[in-house]
């Protein structure tokens, strides 16, 4: 089921709502089961078939973090006690990596040995489940907080509600236990908070815009010219500048859209979830950005990948080896494809020479240009940056990605007619000044670097008259939103 569809707006939500807080004046254990069997339902509506799977995953990962929270027993040694621990941490997390590695990665691979060898294995379709990477890496991160003794309740119905809950179960954020589930153990969660009730519609509403009004509409403009590329089509570079932009506006409206969506739908039920997203297109390095774009992402790779490889802890050159390698798995993450694979590689080298570039040149330079010009030419250049690895991330195949970046830089384009984006087709004509698409960028840009992050918007009560107004415009933007639901649209992080 789709956050931006009208049964999730209209039949969905309402229902779990009132029956949530209905449920509450009876039991809060009633009412904490109800949104489980909820979320089951959510994500069951899109294939019932792949609940019986989030299923199995769930009982396998809360046996395994019994076991290890109880395998300290009394009767052992100190060093006894945590190889046992760690054996069942071994055991449980390689089951999960397999488990995602076989409808995630297992074809990707067979056909990588397929052309390696001439050889012609195969496995058959096979149909990746929504939202497998996130769940599996939430029930990952239960394992190892268990393990670190950062887990105090297993309660096997809290556990499932805190894997399965519906706001951030298919595309994040990626939970902690701790995070969450004592949110659900206190009496003011199972009573109707206005407060918490008219920001999250807030939240909600503005993530629906960015889907539906944005994202959606960048859509068209980002598919006709990579579908191009991908047919063989060469570009002028300002085609290709207009599609990697298209795209870089894509994928930054949709995903957040989604993130604000799913806290404002968590923040009906007054379940904070951790931010997710904060104004990534504002940062002024690689590193900056990757504390801004997919928060959860980055702090779960920078605290079960990159300081277990060693961090910043064995010397400068580790240190890059351990950047390269964690981004590396980052964009494996992502999407089983050589892209995804360079996308991240790219990253990781984004990441190394910005840590040289502040340890050998800043403090050399640090006088050398004002303030406000270094933020902006920071800015810039992050921005471009991360323009260029957007390409490399969506397009369909290395040979598309090269075609893009060279026609960008002004290496081996031609002229040729631009594009109409028509009903999605793309249609050759005779000339096309691009007015339609600079009219919907401008704005964007405006968006993206002069508004504040949508966290920071709340719904403030300040007299009636000013509470009757925000109402109003919130569900002015709502139903403005609604009115664009068209075909089926869903979010880009949903397949990976």
């Amino acid at each position: 089921m789709l956050f931006n569809s009208y049964s999730f707006i209209f039949l969905y939500l309402p229902i779990v709502l009132i029956g949530f807080f209905w449920l509450a004046r009876s039991s809060h254990a009633f009412a904490a089961t109800w949104i489980a069997f909820a979320s089951l339902f959510f994500y069951g509506y899109w294939n019932p078939a792949y609940v019986g799977l989030l299923l199995v995953s769930i009982v396998f990962n809360y046996t395994f973090g019994v076991w290890i929270a109880k395998a300290a027993s009394p009767n052992r040694d100190q060093q006894t006690n945590l190889s046992h621990r760690k054996t069942l941490l071994i055991l449980a997390i390689t089951a999960n990596l397999l488990l995602l590695g076989y409808y995630k990665y297992a074809n990707f691979f067979i056909s990588n040995i397929n052309d390696i060898t001439n050889t012609n294995w195969s496995l058959g379709e096979i149909i990746l489940p929504l939202g497998i990477s996130f769940f599996t890496f939430t029930q990952i991160a239960f394992l190892i907080d268990t393990y670190q003794n950062k887990v105090k309740e297993f309660n096997f119905s809290h556990y499932t509600l805190f894997v399965t809950f519906f706001p951030h179960l298919l595309a994040g954020p990626v939970l902690h236990h701790r995070e969450m589930m004592p949110q659900f153990q206190h009496h003011k969660t199972y009573q109707i908070d206005w407060d918490n009730f008219a920001t999250g519609l807030l939240l909600f509403t503005l993530g629906l815009c960015k889907k539906t009004l944005l994202a959606d509409s960048f859509s068209p403009y980002a598919n006709a010219i990579f579908d191009a590329v991908h047919q063989g089509t060469m570009l002028t570079s300002y085609e290709a500048w207009s599609g990697a932009l298209a795209y870089t506006m894509q994928i930054y409206f949709d995903f957040s859209g989604y993130t604000d969506m799913a806290l404002g739908v968590a923040l009906m039920f007054n379940i904070h979830l951790p931010i997710n997203f904060d104004s990534p297109y504002k940062a002024t390095s690689i590193i900056d950005f990757w504390r801004r774009w997919h928060m959860t992402l980055s702090g779960y790779l920078r605290d079960y990948l990159y300081i277990p490889l060693g961090g910043n802890r064995k010397g400068r050159a580790r240190r890059y080896i351990n950047l390269l390698l964690t981004m590396l798995i980052g964009g494996l993450w992502h999407g089983a494809g050589w892209t995804f694979i360079l996308w991240g590689a790219l990253h990781g080298f984004y990441l190394a020479i910005n840590h040289l570039w502040r340890e050998q040149v800043i403090p050399k330079v640090a006088f050398a240009l004002p303030r406000t010009l270094s933020v902006f030419l920071g800015g810039a250049l992050t921005f471009i940056a991360v323009v260029v690895a957007w390409v490399m991330f969506r397009s369909h195949d290395l040979s598309s990605a090269g075609i893009m970046l060279n026609a960008m830089f002004g290496l081996e384009s031609r002229p040729i007619t631009f594009f109409e984006v028509t009903h999605g087709q793309l249609l050759p004509t005779i000339d096309m000044s691009g007015k339609s698409f600079i009219q919907l960028l401008l704005p964007s840009l405006l968006w993206i670097w002069i508004l504040p992050n949508s966290t920071q918007i709340k719904f403030i009560k300040s007299g009636t008259i000013f509470t009757i107004t925000q109402a109003c415009v919130v569900f002015y933007f709502l139903f403005l939103a609604i009115d664009q639901f068209g075909s089926y649209s869903p979010f880009l992080y949903f397949q990976f």
